[in-house]
This record gives C-alpha cells, sequence and structure tokens, in this order.
C-alpha cells in the first residue's frame, strides 16, 4: 500500500501516521540492504514512491532517499497550493520528486552543474512527466561566469575554489556556467534549498538585499578543510535581514564529523544543517 493509498482507506489520523512510518521504515531497510549489498552499483531505475528514478550511485540514492523522504530534511508548511521552490545543488533530482510528492502544483526551479549528473537530472524528470520544473545547468555562485568545476560524477563535487585538499584522481575537470541566486529573487519565492558545496557564503552574501523575497530556506554549511569557516557570518546575515534559524546536525551516519566527542582543527570536516524562516 502506498502512503497516498493510506488516507483513503478510512484510517484514524493516529494511525495513518503509524502505519506510514512503518512502511518508510521498512522500505528504508529494503533499499539499504540492497544498495549495500553489491557498492559497485552505479545505474539503474528505483522506486522512489511514486516515481521511478535513474540512479548514478546505490549508497548515494540511499542516503538522499533516507534523508529527503524519510527524515524530510526539506519539509516545509507551504502558505499556497503552488509555492516557488529554488532548487540550489538537484544532483539526480530526488529532492525535486519530494517536493512535487508533497505539492504536486509546485513551481521548481533547480540547478545541477555537474556534466556527468545533469542527465540524470533531466531523465527523472521527464521519465515522471514533472511539470512547471525548470533545470539550470549551471552553478549558484556570486558571479555570472565560467570556473572550474571537479566532480566525481556521482555525488562528490565542487567549483575549484572551493576544493578541500587535493584533487582526488579520480576526479574530473569541468568548465562549468555559473548563475548568481540573485538573479531568481525577482518574486516571491516560497522555499529555497542550497547545497552548493561550499559556496553558501558567498553566494548569501551576494544576494543580501533581495533574501527576504525568501519565505523558508535550508542550507548546508560545508567546514571542510581549506575552507574559510563561515557560519557565524551565515547566521548574523540571517538574523540581520529579519530571519529565525535553527542550526543542527543531520545524517551523522555517514557524516559523522560532527558527533560527540567533537574535535576541531584544520583537518576537521562536518556539516551544518540551516533551516530559516523570515520573522514576519
Amino acid at each position: 500500500m502506498g502512503p497516498k493509498a493510506i488516507a483513503r482507506n478510512g484510517l484514524p489520523v493516529g494511525m495513518q501516521r503509524i502505519l506510514r512510518k512503518t512502511i518508510k521504515d521498512l522500505l528504508l531497510f529494503r533499499l539499504k540492504r540492497r544498495m549495500f549489498a553489491n557498492p559497485s552499483r552505479t545505474t539503474g531505475v528505483e522506486r522512489c514512491f511514486d516515481y521511478k528514478v535513474h540512479i548514478n550511485d546505490g549508497p548515494n540514492f540511499y542516503v538522499l532517499y533516507k534523508d529527503i523522504f524519510v527524515h524530510c530534511i526539506y519539509h516545509f508548511e507551504a502558505q499556497r497550493s503552488d509555492p516557488l521552490i529554488l532548487d540550489c545543488g538537484s544532483n539526480i533530482g530526488v529532492s525535486i520528486l519530494y517536493f512535487k510528492y508533497i505539492y504536486p502544483e509546485a513551481r521548481i526551479i533547480g540547478f545541477e552543474p555537474d556534466p556527468a549528473i545533469f542527465p540524470y537530472l533531466q531523465e527523472n524528470i521527464d521519465r515522471n512527466r514533472l511539470r512547471n520544473v525548470q533545470l539550470v545547468q549551471a552553478a549558484i555562485a556570486a558571479r555570472e561566469q565560467t570556473l572550474i568545476f571537479y566532480s566525481d560524477g556521482k555525488y562528490g563535487s565542487c567549483l575549484a575554489e572551493y576544493l578541500s585538499g587535493d584533487i582526488h584522481p579520480t576526479w574530473t575537470k569541468h568548465e562549468v556556467s555559473c548563475a548568481r541566486l540573485r538573479d531568481y529573487l525577482t518574486e516571491p519565492v516560497d522555499f529555497l534549498k542550497m547545497n552548493i558545496e561550499g559556496a553558501e557564503w558567498e553566494v548569501l552574501a551576494d544576494s543580501k538585499d533581495l533574501l527576504r523575497q525568501v519565505r523558508e530556506m535550508v542550507i548546508e554549511y560545508h567546514h571542510l578543510p581549506g575552507v574559510p569557516r563561515t557560519l557565524h557570518e551565515i547566521l548574523k546575515l540571517l538574523h540581520d535581514i529579519g530571519f529565525e534559524y535553527a542550526v543542527g546536525d543531520f545524517n551523522l551516519d555517514t557524516y559523522g564529523g560532527a558527533r560527540p566527542p567533537v574535535q576541531l582543527g584544520s583537518n576537521s570536516r562536518y556539516y551544518r544543517h540551516i533551516y530559516a524562516c523570515r520573522t514576519d
């Protein structure tokens, strides 16, 4: 039974919630066992609730599914049936599928620069016949230009200026176009999702005067070796322009750098999940 079918069976609300959680946990357990049983698995089509997803890496798909569909790290309560969502760092499109799952009439602009990943993203939008989704093959940056970009073709990628440490020998060098977030803040935005691998501070600072167009946002902050520490700058900016925020951990099983006892140093690596909403 699919989660959407549960409500149609007339079960009490409390039972619906328990049943939904049980189904999610079972699906997650089965998915983890299958995706990690063969770590070399790189391609194939997988079910994702009502959707079919062409994946490029099994373990990566499991993490995306767990974080986005099960733990709902990008959930927000829209004030209209057709919210405008900016998805910065769309990868293969699992976040866009989630937004369309909870708000079928949502209008979404998704940004993904990686030439190896963008075809998967495009296919997954087309395969599931999603309407009102615009895809932009560009990195979100503070300047509109062409920059050097390194990628593993799966989930690890960043602009060269935010690269932490030496370049992995299997990573591929690309030149990618960059777009400015501020150019897409010309009307009210219901939700901004930002996972742009270290560029978050410069992009937010570049868009500071227009960020109040956004009602709610989730920013993934990257604390990486060799990359400037800007968490305090981001939080101050949010406070100054009238946003309430909460900073939390997520996915400690995968990214354990913030698991106590925390040890900070020049080579420390962790991620923070910043949820922010306008106070008015």
